[in-house]
């Protein structure tokens, strides 16, 4: 199967749009564009036309660029059914189920509500990559603006039943921080600890904690872990259902 790149192209204060390109093919897709600017940077740097948008809420700074880039380029803006009213310049309806193809490989979309009700992520099984937009992040997870604690801990459940080594690209760099609070929750975890001085190493670089590995996001990210006894030993919470562990735990960090 011919090469798939992944380009993690920084904009505004904290987020972070991926553009994936097939070399071979000529075919190229972004995520969640916030603006148009440095998308078509990326695309001129590397000599690819834009073929889609994908779309995992609907969110300005996830949906800001699509109607420029549209215009620019042609490309198709792939999104929620249940958001079409909110993604502009929507052409393709998915929900979870939905499969796609991209680059001769397989998308698969999976339902992912809780940061917002159409909030969906896309999965390329074959590379074990996932594009989760604000669901999940290193270290962390979203605020639920529109979902609630139910909905957004079984959508975490979900991706947590993917691969091990699955490559998360989360939307935005919010890591350190994340990982003050995660030291909060959990302080006696030591792959915990052994990531937070990581992501200081690279931040003080200037460079992405982003992706992460999933295997990592389940043995350090608390939003990830509300079945782990320690955690709930920690919270007072031993004989709380799961759900509502999480939720205690998105409500401190709502605080933190």
């Amino acid at each position: 199967m011919s090469s798939l790149h992944v380009e993690v192209i920084p904009a505004r204060s904290d987020n972070y749009i991926f553009l994936l390109f097939c070399p071979k093919l000529q075919e190229s897709v972004v995520v969640d564009p916030c603006s148009m600017l440095p998308v078509s940077k990326a695309l001129e740097k590397l000599g690819v036309q834009l073929t889609a948008i994908w779309n995992t809420h609907h969110h300005h700074d996830h949906v800001g660029g699509n109607i420029d880039l549209k215009q620019a380029t042609g490309c198709r803006v792939i999104g929620s059914k249940s958001d079409q009213s909110r993604i502009p310049g929507i052409d393709v309806l998915v929900e979870g189920g939905s499969t796609f193809e991209f680059a001769g490989r397989t998308v698969r979309v999976i339902d992912t509500p809780g940061h917002t009700n159409g909030a969906v992520s896309f999965w390329l099984e074959e590379e074990n990559l996932l594009f989760c937009g604000d669901t999940l992040f290193s270290l962390g997870c979203g605020r639920l603006f529109e979902g609630s604690p139910l909905e957004m801990w079984e959508s975490l459940e979900q991706i947590k039943r993917l691969p091990l080594m699955t490559k998360v690209y989360c939307a935005h760099e919010y890591t350190e921080a994340n990982g003050a609070f995660a030291l909060e929750i959990e302080p006696q975890n030591e792959v915990l600890k052994a990531k937070v001085e990581e992501v200081k190493q690279l931040r003080n670089m200037n460079k992405a904690t982003v992706p992460s590995i999933l295997k990592d996001e389940l043995d350090a990210n608390p939003f990830l872990r509300a079945d782990c006894q320690r955690i709930r030993k920690n919270l007072g919470l031993e004989h709380a259902e799961n759900w509502e562990v999480f939720a205690t735990i998105r409500a401190l960090k709502d605080k933190f």
